[in-house]
């Protein structure tokens, strides 16, 4: 079930609480000959993404119009008719943008049904991706709102999503998620809904889409994983619409990414595959180099050695083409060393432990941002390990976790955690030293 967004932004809008809400619509079921006896906790489950019985929904649509003073249809509240096909994404533009500010209001607001929703598989976790691949493309996004969309708002956009990205890699996604979500509502929204041509259109559905791929990467760093995979989603959409192919396969490597860590490794390569199909020459190097890489881990992790190193051999032929300028914004964290570390962890699955230290190393003395670095780091040590040269591994896991401080981040917290479990295990000397000083990066609860 996907929480619905909808209802619960409608209801906000309404200043209608969940116990009211019960209440109004077992007053109007009376009127209809209904002996109805809902509670707060029945509202709790709709907005959960339970689809209330019978002419309940009909209810609920009866009391918020009469509560807002305009006509309230089942669409309007996430409750179209069950049976009927659900509307493309690609036929509704202005549905998908109403269903997408909804969510970020929810966000906002913290609402648990959102932050704690899991991340959907199977067909559910497909589907996005194939409707970006695939027709119908929007033929016109223009809009009739009431506020003119002007060049200095896109500037805006672009600006927010470097300044964003920026804040996220300086101190960590949770620090950094309440502030764009923040952003997203009061000024992207409204933007969304005013007034533009088609083609100032694109490069708005572009500049947000960005925005909206930096809060899902912020929801992934915060261990909110449905959340994260729904403004991927969102973000892939925004691509649709702006006609920006790069950017899709941007957002598609973002998913590929998500898969790995939640272990989806056969879907991990179908995405990344999907991406370099349907981007074709719109692909830039450094994008081309995440995915192959990306696509190495999966096959080591499902014990496909040749195809591992098939892909560690394109990624690396990718990233010796990578030019720097000629790169969009979005590709920026595609750094000198990034394939390295991500090669090196295909070899560590694939237990080629010498190669797997070469790599580790090359991307340590590569400069990287104070995120990147804590990776790089805590690879490099995770591998010194296994290789048994205990003093390097301590010497590199002490850096990773000075490097570490002052960042909000589930992801880092869960790198330095399993760092900190194989020193001790080791029971090497100085590991106790090292561990003190992870365990002082750890003390501030997130």
């Amino acid at each position: 079930m996907q929480p619905n967004t909808l209802l619960d932004a409608i209801l906000d809008e309404a200043g209608i609480s969940h116990a009211g809400l019960a209440a109004h619509v077992n007053q109007a079921g009376r009127a209809r000959g209904l002996a109805l006896r809902y509670e707060h906790t029945a509202v709790a489950r709709w907005l959960k993404g339970q689809r209330p019985r019978g002419q309940v929904p009909d209810l609920i649509c009866e009391v918020l119009a009469g509560r807002l003073h305009r006509p309230v249809t089942l669409d309007d509240i996430g409750l179209g008719v069950p049976g009927e096909p659900a509307v493309p994404h690609g036929t509704s533009l202005s549905g998908f943008v109403e269903r997408a500010t909804a969510l970020w209001r929810s966000d906002e607001q913290q609402r648990p049904h959102i932050l704690g929703a899991p991340a959907v598989t199977g067909t559910p976790a497909v589907m996005p991706v194939w409707e970006w691949e695939n027709p119908p493309d929007d033929v016109d996004v223009s809009r009739g709102g009431r506020h003119r969309v002007t060049p200095a708002d896109l500037e805006m956009l672009r600006a927010a999503r470097a300044h964003y990205e920026q804040m996220y890699r300086k101190t960590g996604g949770i620090a950094t998620r309440s502030r764009i979500v923040g952003f997203l509502n009061a000024e992207a929204a409204p933007l969304l809904r005013g007034s533009y041509t088609d083609a100032t259109g694109r490069h708005l559905h572009r500049a947000t889409g960005g925005l909206v791929a930096i809060a899902g990467i912020c929801a992934y760093d915060s261990d909110a994983h449905g959340l994260a995979q729904r403004y991927f989603h969102q973000a892939l959409r925004l691509a649709k619409a702006s006609n920006d192919r790069g950017l899709g396969a941007y957002v598609i490597a973002l998913l590929v990414n998500q898969a790995l860590f939640m272990r989806e490794y056969r879907q991990a390569v179908a995405f990344a595959e999907a991406a370099l199909r349907a981007a074709g020459k719109h692909i830039t190097p450094a994008l081309a180099s995440d995915l192959y890489a990306m696509q190495a881990k999966a096959y080591a992790h499902l014990g496909d050695g040749t195809s591992a190193l098939s892909c560690i051999r394109r990624a690396e032929t990718a990233a010796e083409r990578i030019r720097r300028g000629y790169e969009p914004d979005e590709t920026g964290y595609v750094q000198p060393g990034l394939v390295n570390v991500q090669v090196a962890e295909a070899l560590l699955s694939l237990g080629e432990l010498a190669a797997a230290a070469e790599h580790a190393a090359a991307a340590v003395d590569n400069p990287a941002h104070d995120r990147g670095r804590v990776h790089r780091l805590a690879m490099l040590s995770t591998i010194e390990l296994r290789q048994g040269h205990a003093d390097k591994a301590v010497a590199t896991a002490m850096q990773m976790a000075e490097q570490a401080r002052g960042m909000e981040s589930q992801r880092l917290r869960d790198r330095l955690k399993a760092v900190r479990e194989h020193l001790v295990r080791s029971g090497c000397a100085g590991t106790a030293e090292a561990a003190e000083l992870i365990d002082g990066a750890l003390r501030v609860p997130l």
